[in-house]
């Protein structure tokens, strides 16, 4: 209907159903879909033993019974119950010491992105600038706030802070203001690209330098074999750095829990501050009231039982992803050997972590290749345009190995190996073999 927003009818928030529908679609298929985590990692009654341990330490803070059960059951503060514990588990697994107080408890990553993009966008002229191609959470999101996003394009080997500046100075030639950029720093989503310990100072440089901020949403780095590389936010020396966080991968999808620290002062009318984080409460006063207690005291459970290291708690899981990586590299490399890849026209990169990698193809890649390609060879994948604020990725394809065993690794691999061919194939002139 003509009169509904605009947003209603964007490509981008069809994503997730699309994706959905086709997967339902298809049940045989195996799908190189879903950035979700394995199921083999939970138990039901984990549940039940992470909110007991949360019950148990607010007994043992001095909670009475009727003070734990008004926690348990009411609506709960709008910032968060648990900001303190997350705050101690930042400071201890990711080396960013920031006061309780800097910290909102979110309804997942996505709620955050919302309250930010809220907070910051003051006007038309207030631009966010994002890497591309990009999670498609915070481009919906812009969308459904008429907020402004210029896309930064990803190099080959990822983020160019060469490139973001041109952009920043670019939009100030035009009388815009760049308020943000948003990147995934580790192992990204969609394209699986790391960024450089160099390339970090670099992006905290510039954002001083043409004051803005960073966004900051690193899911991946806890779920990720090896040491990873320190955080833009344990880097930040002048609050630049806004840092999402997601309990998504690392405790699990369905307690729906995120957080976003937002340490930065803001200046009162009356010549006082007050923190950011305090800004974007009000606005989640009217967005999700708070964020359930019960999804809360699960996620606080989980951290107290491993004293804030979520990088112990996912030791397993993160080896886990790390072989299922290798394991879609090695099937790829042994399916398609150097010769036949170049003679073909097809990449893909080599992520050391993270859920995703990202494969080129000499052909167009659209959602109706996609159903081909679970109707005719059984397989599922993502179109690469689905993360692309503007144009490009009509030749890419991201594939996730997360929630696979080794051996759909392998069967699905060999079906995607023979769309590849045969999506190849028919582009050559008759009678000229590859």
């Amino acid at each position: 209907m003509a009169e509904l927003h605009g947003s209603v009818s964007e490509p981008v928030l069809d994503t997730m159903n699309f994706l959905n529908e086709i997967t339902h679609r298809y049940p045989d298929a195996i799908s190189f879909a879903p950035g979700r985590p394995y199921d083999g990692f939970f138990e039901t009654e984990q549940v039940i033993t992470h909110i007991r341990r949360y019950l148990d330490h607010l007994a043992e803070q001095g909670g009475s019974p009727n003070d734990i059960r008004t926690t348990l059951y009411q609506y709960g503060p709008t910032a968060g119950l648990i900001r303190g514990i997350i705050a101690d588990s930042l400071r201890v697994d990711e080396g960013i010491d920031v006061p309780a107080e800097s910290v909102v408890v979110t309804v997942g990553a996505q709620e955050a992105m919302l309250l930010v993009l809220r907070a910051l966008i003051a006007g038309p002229d207030d631009v966010l600038l994002v890497s591309s191609p990009c999670y498609v959470g915070i481009t919906g999101a812009a969308r459904l706030l008429d907020v402004r996003v210029r896309p930064v394009e990803e190099r080959e080997d990822g983020f160019s802070a060469a490139d973001l500046e041109a952009a920043v100075r670019d939009e100030l030639a035009n009388g815009r203001r760049p308020r943000a950029f948003y990147v995934v720093p580790d192992h990204s989503n969609p394209s699986g690209t790391t960024m450089g310990t160099e390339d970090r100072e670099e992006l905290l440089r510039l954002a001083e330098r043409y004051d803005f901020l960073v966004l900051e949403d690193s899911p991946y780095r806890l779920v990720s074999p090896g040491t990873p590389l320190t955080t833009l936010k344990s880097r930040d020396r002048t609050r630049r750095v806004v840092h999402l966080g997601s309990y998504s991968k690392t405790v699990f999808p369905g307690a729906r829990v995120g957080f976003v620290v937002a340490d930065q002062r803001v200046h009162d009318a009356d010549g006082g501050q007050h923190l950011l984080a305090a800004d974007l409460t009000k606005i989640k006063s009217m967005v999700t009231v708070n964020t359930p207690s019960i999804s809360q005291a699960v996620v606080a459970g989980a951290l107290l039982g491993v004293q804030g290291r979520l990088s112990q708690l996912n030791a397993g899981a993160a080896s886990y992803y790390g072989d299922a990586m290798r394991e879609m590299l090695r099937q790829l490399d042994a399916r398609l050997p150097t010769a036949r890849r170049e003679a073909l026209g097809v990449s893909w990169n080599e992520p050391t972590g993270g859920f995703f990698l990202s494969m080129q193809v000499p052909f167009r890649v659209d959602n109706d290749q996609l159903v081909r390609s679970a109707e005719d060879f059984g397989v599922i994948w993502t179109p690469m345009t689905h993360f692309h604020p503007g144009t490009g990725g009509q030749h890419g394809i991201r594939l996730s190995t997360s929630c696979l065993t080794p051996a759909e690794i392998e069967e699905g691999t060999a079906r995607l190996v023979r769309f590849v061919e045969a999506q190849s194939a028919a582009l050559r002139p008759a009678g000229r073999a590859a």
